[in-house]
C-alpha cells in the first residue's frame, strides 16, 4: 500500500472566483491543470459579480 502524503505536501492552486487556495484531490488527478474552482458553488458563481453588494445601514 503507498504511503500517505500530508496535505501540506499536495501542490495547491487559488480559486479564480473567491480567491481562496485549494490543494489537490484525487477526483481532480486527471484533470488537475484544468481546475479553476475549488467548490461547485465558486463553479456555478462564475458569471455572477464577485460578490454582493453590501447591505448599509438606513440612518433614521
Amino acid at each position: 500500500m503507498p504511503k500517505m502524503r500530508r496535505k501540506a505536501d499536495l501542490p495547491t492552486k487559488t480559486c479564480a472566483a473567491c480567491g481562496r487556495s485549494f490543494a489537490w484531490r484525487r477526483k481532480w488527478a486527471r484533470d488537475w491543470d484544468e481546475v479553476k474552482y475549488c467548490s461547485d458553488r465558486c463553479r456555478s458563481a462564475r458569471g455572477r459579480t464577485a460578490a454582493a453588494p453590501a447591505a448599509t445601514p438606513r440612518g433614521r
